[in-house]
Parts: C-alpha cells; sequence; structure tokens
C-alpha cells in the first residue's frame, strides 16, 4: 500500500494562526491518512503520525549556497524515510518553488512512477505563465484547487495543461462558528460593550490587497448618516482615531468566533483574486450578512450571491456605500442558515481521505 507524506514548509502542529495549517491541524486528530509529514519541528509532536524534520546544519546551509539548493534541507528530509520498494503520494502546499527541485530528485534517484505528486494550491489565478507553467504541471501528477473557478481560468489561460485536476473546498469547524440566539447576541454584544449597536466587522491581515483603507473611506461617508452602528476591526492595530471604528488587533483563533457571533455584517472587500476566503466562511457560518468583493473564488463561495451580497465593481467606493445601506435596511429580518454540512471541516476531512485514496489506485 503507498505511503502519504506531507511536505509542509510551516511545523505542524502549527500554534500561530493560519489557514490551511489550522485544517491540518484538525485534520491530523482525525482519522487521517498521513503516514510521514516533512516540516519544522514543532513545539508539540503528533502521535499519529510520523515525523522527519527540515533542519539546517551549518553544512547543510553552506551546501545550498554553494549548489544554489534552495530545498536542500526539504530533500535529506524526504531522502531519509524514503524506501525504493515502495510506492509514496506526496502532498506538497502552495509551495511553488521546491516542485522542480523534488522532481529532479526523485528521476534521479529513483522510479519516479512509484511517487504522486499531489500539489494543493490555496490561491485562485494562474500562478505562472504560459511559459513555465509547462514544466510545472509535467512535474507534478495532480494540482488540487479551491474552487470550480479557478480551474475554469487555469483551463482558459494555459494552452496545455498535462495533469490531473481536482476541486477540494475549504472547511472550517462549524460546531464552534455557529449562529446564536437573539438571546445570546444580546447578552455577548452588552458583555463587548456595543450593546443596542449594528456591529460590522472585518478580520484580515493588514495588507492593500484586503481593501481595508477603502472600506474605511467608505465608512466614514457610511457613518455620517448613522449613530447606532460599530466597525470592528480584527488583524490590524493602527494608530488612527476614526468615529465608530475599533481597532482590535490579533485575536487567538479559539476566541475569535465570538467575534463573529455578536457582529450583523461581515465585509470582505479584497482587492485581489482570493483562493477562498476562511474568515468570510467562518463569518457566515455565523449567521452574518456577508458583502464581498466579487473577485477570485469568492463568488463560488457565497454561491454566486444566493449567501451574501457581491459587490461586482470592489474598487469603487459608491458601490460599497450602496451595498452596505441595503444591507442595513435588511439586517433586522435577516438570516442566514447554511445548508448542513456545507463547508464544514469534517466533511473536509472526508473529501482529504477520498483524494489520498485516488492517488493511491492510481499508483496501484
Amino acid at each position: 500500500m503507498p505511503k502519504v507524506v506531507l511536505l509542509s514548509q510551516f511545523e505542524l502542529p502549527y500554534d500561530k494562526i493560519g489557514s490551511w495549517t489550522s485544517m491540518y491541524n484538525y485534520y491530523l486528530q482525525k482519522d487521517h491518512k498521513i503516514d510521514y509529514l516533512l516540516c519544522p519541528e514543532p513545539k508539540t509532536h503528533n502521535a499519529s503520525v510520523e515525523y522527519s524534520f527540515v533542519k539546517g546544519s551549518l553544512l547543510t546551509k553552506s551546501k545550498k549556497k554553494v549548489l544554489n539548493k534552495r530545498y536542500l534541507e526539504h530533500i535529506n528530509a524526504l531522502e531519509a524515510i524514503i524506501d525504493p520498494n515502495e510506492k509514496y503520494v506526496i502532498q506538497v502546499i502552495d509551495n511553488f518553488g521546491i516542485v522542480d527541485p523534488l522532481e529532479r530528485f526523485l528521476k534521479n534517484k529513483y522510479d519516479r512512477t512509484k511517487f504522486y505528486i499531489q500539489f494543493f494550491y490555496h490561491g485562485f489565478p494562474p500562478y505562472y505563465n504560459n511559459l513555465k507553467g509547462r514544466p510545472f504541471f509535467d512535474s507534478i501528477d495532480e494540482m488540487v484547487l479551491l474552487t470550480q473557478d479557478s480551474y475554469k481560468d487555469h483551463k482558459g489561460f494555459y494552452t496545455a495543461l498535462p495533469c490531473r485536476f481536482s476541486v477540494q473546498h475549504n472547511g472550517i469547524d462549524r460546531q464552534v462558528f455557529k449562529p446564536i440566539t437573539t438571546e445570546e447576541k444580546n447578552k455577548l454584544k452588552s458583555s463587548l460593550g456595543v450593546e443596542g449597536k449594528t456591529v460590522f466587522l472585518w478580520c484580515s491581515q493588514d495588507r492593500p490587497k484586503k481593501g481595508l483603507d477603502l472600506i474605511l473611506d467608505v465608512w466614514k461617508r457610511i457613518y455620517e448618516q448613522h449613530d447606532d452602528i460599530v466597525f470592528w476591526i480584527i488583524g490590524a492595530k493602527r494608530d488612527e482615531n476614526i468615529e465608530g471604528v475599533e481597532f482590535i488587533g490579533e485575536v487567538p483563533h479559539k476566541k475569535i468566533h465570538k467575534y463573529y457571533q455578536a457582529s450583523s455584517i461581515y465585509l470582505f472587500p479584497s482587492l485581489n483574486k482570493e483562493g477562498f476566503g476562511l474568515s468570510l466562511l467562518e463569518a457566515l457560518s455565523c449567521g452574518n450578512l456577508c458583502i464581498a468583493s466579487n473577485n477570485g473564488g469568492i463568488a463560488e463561495v457565497l454561491n454566486y450571491g444566493e449567501y451574501g451580497q457581491l459587490v461586482d465593481r470592489p474598487n469603487f467606493i459608491e458601490d460599497w456605500i450602496v451595498a452596505i445601506e441595503n444591507a442595513l435596511n435588511q439586517v433586522n429580518e435577516f438570516q442566514m442558515n447554511l445548508p448542513e454540512g456545507i463547508y464544514d471541516l469534517n466533511e473536509w476531512c472526508e473529501a482529504m481521505n477520498e483524494k489520498i485514496k485516488s492517488a493511491k489506485i492510481s499508483l496501484s
């Protein structure tokens, strides 16, 4: 039976806020199908998987510099576990740079047909141009994307895609990220100092492409017309004094669901082609009325407008003003109940096991 190797650039379990790392943290506690985990050494080890740590000695670092072998530690960690008589599924996540040295290593030292490289891409648009894309897709066996729309973009962009594709949506723990009753919501809002207010929420890293500056400009115009609203900013801690805005900064992931449950309108003004948007899922699952840019995979997440409002021109301030005013007019009657099981992390784990099962069949 083929063995499964997860090659991660981050330690797992990962104790910081992450997207795919949080999903794998959860997966590795369940009935997972990972045999070996190649990663930097974490603070705590998962007893259900065998580790091969990615670590760099002074000698390894010197060899990397002289031989221009950027991923030498990863290759060494992989070589330490490979049995030439076995077959392997190798999972790579978002690490485009490692594919070429990995492919050369496998071809030079082993029978390449005994390996199945499963590449998970959490972005949306094609990463390489046509010239660089061909050798990349020749080197992997399967590309796993987050949305069908991303596959359409890839298929339309590249003149040739010589590998298999599949799609696996992200998932969240819907036992944690869930709606609460009106009474519970009011108590929670009171404890957080926003009793009687309609709470807006933005949660992301403070980078220009996440649209925070644009949405703050929108907020100044909205707030002039309303005095019963407040805007929470999570993930950014700025020294700015904007009426009705509270910069909360970073919140531990195990506590962040309370902010989603206390809020009513979630703003996702991304100015880049998002792969999926885990925070958008979390807000949806907690019952928020979501307003999001129609960029990348976002429309598919919101089922093309069924689960929330899509802003077709996310760079236009006036379009956000209209969308937010519409949301304020309906928020008191709004009720979002996602279909049972959709975007559930347990479903994601089952889908991962199916992906691995399919890869093993291809190797048999």
